[in-house]
């Protein structure tokens, strides 16, 4: 939520397309200062983000990925040009599939990237359509945390992966301040922590469940059981 009245100049929530977009594309694209930023900013290895993308990049031919929310196309990386899949890019926002759509450019892969306008409380999915689902750094932006996990596992196929990030609660008061400097500025939802996002990948049908932290970033990765 946002402070009342609060509307300075690239703060908003991300239908604005806040400044914080531009930094945090900015930080991903630029590996050294970028690295340097996320170490100092949350105790984070920005190499941990380029590992878990670089999943996509082993997919099989004719594999179907849903990136949700694209953003700006962080997962992208993962990609490998020339890679035959299918890759729905969603967002509930314009302005971030935009942000989408130029990444695919510089990395050269909009021949295959879809961009869909989504609410990933809601996809406009069928259920077990996609092989791979990635959600990077978003699970702290969603308002309903528990029912985009719950939306996500249902449009993974049986021993399809959900793999991501977020900004979980329970890891250390050290970065309590961007949390909550984060939902001040309309940037973060109401957040979960550890306990309750394995909760909910067991509730959405998730096994051989993992959460690896990184400062204030927990990576999760789960396989769709049959």
């Amino acid at each position: 939520m946002q402070l009342p009245g609060l509307r300075l100049p690239g703060l908003g929530g991300w239908e604005q397309d806040p400044l914080w977009a531009t930094v945090y594309d900015w930080s991903v694209e630029h590996p050294g200062p970028g690295g340097w930023l996320w170490r100092w900013g949350i105790g984070s290895d920005l190499r941990r983000l380029y590992a878990a993308a670089s999943e996509i990049g082993r997919l099989p031919d004719d594999a179907v990925v849903l990136d949700v929310p694209s953003g700006g196309g962080v997962a992208l990386r993962g990609l490998r040009p020339g890679q035959r899949v299918r890759y729905v890019a969603a967002d509930i926002a314009p302005t971030m599939l935009a942000r989408t759509l130029a990444a695919a450019r510089r990395h050269g892969v909009t021949a295959v990237v879809e961009p869909v306008a989504a609410d990933v409380a809601a996809l406009p999915f069928a259920g077990a359509t996609f092989d791979l689902v990635a959600s990077f750094t978003g699970l702290h932006c969603f308002p309903d945390p528990r029912a985009a996990v719950h939306e996500m596992g249902r449009v993974l196929r049986p021993g399809g992966v959900l793999t991501g990030s977020a900004l979980l609660q329970d890891t250390g008061w050290r970065y309590e301040a961007v949390r909550r400097g984060g939902r001040m500025a309309g940037l973060l939802g109401p957040g979960a922590d550890s306990r309750q996002v394995r909760a909910w990948l067991d509730e959405a049908g998730l096994d051989e469940v993992t959460l690896s932290p990184s400062g204030a970033v927990v990576y999760f990765r789960g396989v769709r059981r049959g």
